[in-house]
């Protein structure tokens, strides 16, 4: 059996290769024996029975996801585990919060997330509702090398659900609950917003939409129907992805538009205009509007490749601000320490104060229809006008992604942090990080990451600066930089 490894935010591989029904079981297996060996044991079914361990179990809308879901609870069940599983497909954030809810001790994602349709994999979640730690996902790791070929226990599904081991319900109802605490619904509703949502066949199919509707406002929702193989897409809200959301919004018949990932996680939005506003944009102007319209305080928290426009305002609003490497579970350390305004990753998972230390796509995009109704501006005024602040300033990015054969990602680091370059896109290198890839800071306050995915064979080269041109300089130096290490890699291999 190939090694199952936790990376970035989970265990990712592709469908009947290594992803199989075998695999999936031996990592239940190892995920109930952590469980028990826990002491957990907080909550079961509300029948009067005495305390039991429990998990919340979830699946998005990928090939065999619902399957791998019920492989997952047999064998949990089988432990003396009780499993909560979700009637049907659910994003990862109405799933976290449910863990919460039920007080369960933590839950199991079946999702590759944004990953491409070949892949699916499993997230394991805490008792508060977030990312496991990565210790945590070590012990799943290092329980499944122990077990070798010894055989998950198993106990059929249908008799699990009759003996209330397995328990199917609806995650939704605690969910909305829970956001219209943190969501103002009649400020959207007064606005009467149009807002067309593409959640690219994923799991936030039909919940934005219904959030919205009930909200007040008229939803026009694409690329909503169950597809499990996302149509050929890859259900990434970024802009190369949203061509149908963007030729939609270009019609000028709707004043927002947003678009979810393939468990719903992650964020995307296109103007009126067809602009798209990349989750950099999201999180400024939502730093705007918590602190300036709502009142409200806390640290910022960012990941290594999100926007320094960030930093501006937390400096314009005298806030703590935090950099942390690629990953939500950082984030979420930060969660459980202290008030956090607004923890994000450029990737668009973001959650804010109040909520689940969980990236929430449905969650943002209904506080984006708050904004602009509250505003009554579009999202690229917004942000045209933040920007325009002396305090902030013009930011423009841009993200490559190389595919590349698998290797050691400290050797990379080490190679590019032994041949640092004098300057980058014209300007003098201020410092150099490596607390996730390289990181190149600029004497302009511009920057050039290059770091390798934690859950996909690619090789990701970020860059943000003050002008289009110096973005598109810093990508092309950085690509050469990368491609020089690699080739150094290849012929040592």
């Amino acid at each position: 059996m190939t090694a199952i490894n936790f990376g970035t935010d989970g265990w990712r591989a592709v469908i009947s290769e290594e992803f199989t029904f075998d695999n999936v079981r031996k990592v239940a297996q190892a995920i109930a024996e952590k469980t028990l060996d826990d002491g957990a044991g907080s909550g079961g079914p509300a029948n009067g029975a005495p305390a039991r361990p429990s998990l919340v179990v979830g699946f998005d809308t990928r090939f065999l996801s619902d399957r791998y879901a019920m492989a997952v609870a047999e064998v949990l069940a089988a432990n003396g585990i009780h499993v909560w599983l979700t009637h049907s497909d659910s994003p990862t954030p109405i799933t976290s919060f449910a863990i919460v809810d039920k007080q369960a001790d933590g839950g199991v994602m079946i999702t590759a997330s944004h990953n491409p349709p070949r892949y699916n994999g499993i997230k394991l979640k805490a008792a508060f509702g977030g990312s496991a730690s990565p210790a945590a996902c070590k012990e799943v790791e290092r329980r499944i090398v122990a077990a070798g070929d010894a055989a998950p226990r198993r106990m059929e599904f249908e008799e699990a659900l009759a003996a209330q081991w397995i328990t199917r319900f609806d995650p939704f109802p605690a969910y909305e609950a829970h956001v219209r605490r943190l969501v103002d619904f009649e400020a959207i509703g007064r606005a009467n917003l149009s807002v067309a949502i593409d959640p690219m066949y994923g799991a936030g199919r039909l919940y934005l939409a219904r959030l919205l509707r009930e909200a007040g406002c008229q939803v026009h929702e694409i690329r909503n129907e169950m597809n499990p193989g996302f149509n050929g897409i890859h259900p990434e809200p970024i802009a190369r992805h949203l061509e149908p959301l963007i030729e939609i919004m270009r019609t000028g018949e709707y004043q927002l538009g947003l678009a979810t990932d393939g468990d719903a996680d992650r964020i995307g939005a296109v103007d009126p205009s067809g602009r798209f506003i990349d989750p950099h944009g999201i999180m400024a102007l939502l730093v705007e509007h918590l602190v300036q319209r709502r009142g409200l305080r806390g640290s910022v928290v960012k990941t290594v490749s999100t926007t320094q426009m960030l930093n501006r305002l937390a400096e314009r609003y005298g806030l703590t601000v935090y950099e942390t490497p690629v990953g939500f579970n950082h984030i979420t350390d930060h969660m459980l320490r202290e008030p956090v305004l607004i923890g994000g990753e450029e990737s668009g998972g973001i959650s804010i104060l109040g909520h689940i230390p969980e990236g929430d796509g449905i969650l943002m995009g209904l506080l984006l229809a708050e904004l602009v109704a509250a505003q009554r501006m579009s999202l690229a005024a917004l942000l045209e006008e933040l920007m325009a602040a002396p305090d902030v300033g013009s930011f423009c990015y841009a993200r490559v992604d190389r595919p590349v054969k698998p290797f050691k990602k400290s050797h990379l680091v080490a190679g590019l942090m032994s041949n640092v370059p004098a300057q980058l896109g014209g300007a003098a290198i201020a410092r150099v990080s490596d607390g996730d890839g390289v990181k190149y800071i600029l004497a302009d306050n511009s920057w050039l990451l290059i770091r390798p995915s934690g859950t996909e064979p690619v090789l990701r080269i970020y860059a943000e600066a003050r002008s289009t041109e110096q973005v598109k300089a810093l990508l092309l130096e950085g690509g050469t930089l990368a491609e020089v290490q690699i080739a150094v890699l290849s012929s040592r291999a």
